[in-house]
Protein backbone atom coordinates (compact mmCIF):
# COMPACT_ATOMS: atom_id res chain seq x y z
CA UNK A 1 0.00 0.00 0.00
CA UNK A 2 1.23 3.47 -0.93
CA UNK A 3 1.96 5.90 1.60
CA UNK A 4 0.07 8.44 2.75
CA UNK A 5 2.06 12.05 2.21
CA UNK A 6 1.66 15.00 5.22
CA UNK A 7 -0.24 18.18 4.85
CA UNK A 8 2.83 19.78 4.09
CA UNK A 9 3.57 17.62 1.53
CA UNK A 10 -0.12 17.92 -0.24
CA UNK A 11 0.07 21.61 0.03
CA UNK A 12 3.96 21.40 -1.53
CA UNK A 13 2.54 19.33 -4.50
CA UNK A 14 -0.38 20.67 -4.98
CA UNK A 15 1.28 24.03 -5.67
CA UNK A 16 3.31 22.78 -8.65
CA UNK A 17 -0.48 21.70 -10.19
CA UNK A 18 -1.98 24.61 -12.07
CA UNK A 19 -5.96 23.50 -12.01
CA UNK A 20 -5.75 21.61 -9.37
CA UNK A 21 -7.05 21.68 -5.82
CA UNK A 22 -7.26 19.45 -2.71
CA UNK A 23 -10.70 18.94 -0.97
CA UNK A 24 -10.53 16.58 2.13
CA UNK A 25 -8.46 13.72 0.92
CA UNK A 26 -9.17 14.40 -2.78
CA UNK A 27 -7.04 16.25 -5.67
CA UNK A 28 -9.58 17.36 -8.33
CA UNK A 29 -9.88 19.07 -11.48
CA UNK A 30 -12.64 19.97 -13.97
CA UNK A 31 -12.05 20.70 -17.57
CA UNK A 32 -14.75 22.46 -20.03
CA UNK A 33 -14.52 21.57 -23.75
CA UNK A 34 -16.83 23.04 -26.67
CA UNK A 35 -19.39 20.24 -26.46
CA UNK A 36 -19.81 16.86 -24.78
CA UNK A 37 -18.00 15.00 -27.85
CA UNK A 38 -14.71 17.14 -27.44
CA UNK A 39 -15.74 16.11 -23.36
CA UNK A 40 -15.67 12.55 -24.13
CA UNK A 41 -12.42 12.57 -26.35
CA UNK A 42 -10.68 13.67 -23.49
CA UNK A 43 -11.96 11.32 -21.44
CA UNK A 44 -10.81 8.27 -23.57
CA UNK A 45 -7.52 10.12 -23.49
CA UNK A 46 -7.33 8.80 -20.43
CA UNK A 47 -7.56 5.24 -20.35
CA UNK A 48 -4.30 4.55 -21.49
CA UNK A 49 -1.92 6.02 -19.03
CA UNK A 50 -4.61 5.33 -15.78
CA UNK A 51 -4.55 1.44 -17.15
CA UNK A 52 -0.49 1.92 -17.71
CA UNK A 53 -0.11 3.61 -13.85
CA UNK A 54 -2.50 1.06 -12.56
CA UNK A 55 -4.20 4.19 -11.08
CA UNK A 56 -7.88 5.04 -12.01
CA UNK A 57 -9.37 8.61 -11.90
CA UNK A 58 -12.89 8.74 -10.85
CA UNK A 59 -14.48 10.77 -13.01
CA UNK A 60 -17.94 13.29 -13.83
CA UNK A 61 -19.09 14.46 -17.25
CA UNK A 62 -21.41 16.62 -17.48
CA UNK A 63 -22.23 17.66 -20.90
CA UNK A 64 -19.24 19.48 -21.50
CA UNK A 65 -17.73 19.36 -18.46
CA UNK A 66 -15.12 16.71 -16.94
CA UNK A 67 -14.62 16.62 -13.42
CA UNK A 68 -11.63 14.45 -12.62
CA UNK A 69 -10.91 13.08 -8.92
CA UNK A 70 -7.96 11.43 -8.00
CA UNK A 71 -7.44 9.85 -4.33
CA UNK A 72 -5.64 6.36 -3.17
CA UNK A 73 -8.77 4.66 -1.96
CA UNK A 74 -6.38 1.61 -0.72
CA UNK A 75 -4.30 3.94 1.31
CA UNK A 76 -7.24 6.13 2.58
CA UNK A 77 -6.48 9.51 1.24
CA UNK A 78 -3.68 10.99 -0.98
CA UNK A 79 -0.03 9.54 -2.09
CA UNK A 80 2.39 10.67 -4.97
CA UNK A 81 0.88 8.42 -6.87
CA UNK A 82 -2.54 10.57 -7.42
CA UNK A 83 0.53 13.87 -7.64
CA UNK A 84 2.03 11.59 -10.35
CA UNK A 85 -1.26 10.58 -12.24
CA UNK A 86 -2.40 15.19 -11.94
CA UNK A 87 0.70 15.44 -13.67
CA UNK A 88 0.08 13.40 -17.04
CA UNK A 89 -3.48 14.60 -16.98
CA UNK A 90 -2.62 18.13 -17.00
CA UNK A 91 -0.30 17.22 -20.29
CA UNK A 92 -3.69 15.70 -22.05
CA UNK A 93 -5.24 18.39 -23.84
Amino acid sequence: MAQLLSDAEIQTQASGLSGWTVDESKLQTTRKFKDFIAAIEFVNKLVEPAESKGHHPDIEISYNKVKIILTSHDAGGLTQSDFDMAAVISQIN
